[in-house]
């Protein structure tokens, strides 16, 4: 554990999330350190999340405690071809954070401050041995009564690392906040 991570972790699970809103370039390095720590996500280069940061902030968001640091993140982009759909590329909670439903919060914020702009639908891909993300989505879509449907998506022979299969997940439509 370097000593920033450990920093981190000594004091973040004291500290409660007081913002959300979207990520800042200076905020790469942190997706990149818990995509890398989440032990589940795959890790893209630190200069993909830069480029998030940069190219996809209004579709992403942060979660950031007292000291701003980033608690979580979702990372997201609107569909081509599909305008009222909003993909979600990964969704990260840092270990001290989790188990308090920051990743449904960072989710229906996301979603909350996309639908004035047509997205009403979100989709994901999840590998069917992940159980915490199926769960987390299945019961972000029946909290907001939304439908949710599973479809084969990327069969694991397309992948050339042997990387599991992805199933889409579907949710939606996702109503305007009251």
């Amino acid at each position: 554990m370097s000593a920033e991570t450990k920093s981190f972790a000594e004091t973040e699970s004291a500290r409660p999330v007081v913002s959300m809103g979207p990520p800042e370039l200076r905020d790469g390095a942190a997706l990149w350190h818990l995509a890398r720590d989440s032990a589940a996500l795959d890790l893209n280069s630190s200069y993909s999340y830069l480029l998030w940061c940069r190219d996809f902030a209004a579709t992403s968001i942060v979660a950031r405690d007292q000291d701003a640091r980033v608690l979580g993140f979702v990372t997201g982009y609107v569909r081509p071809g599909l305008p009222d759909t909003l993909m979600v590329w990964q969704v990260a909670v840092a270990e001290t954070a989790r188990g308090r439903g920051l990743a449904t919060r960072m989710l229906t914020a996301l979603m909350e401050r996309r639908v004035p702009h047509g997205q009403t639908r979100m989709e994901t891909t999840i590998t069917l041995d992940n159980a915490a993300s199926i769960a987390l989505f299945t019961a972000l879509g029946r909290e907001h009564g939304a439908h949710v449907s599973r479809t084969e998506l990327f069969r694991a022979a397309l992948f050339p690392d042997g990387h599991a299969d992805e199933v889409l997940f579907r949710i939606g439509p996702f109503a305007a906040a009251a």
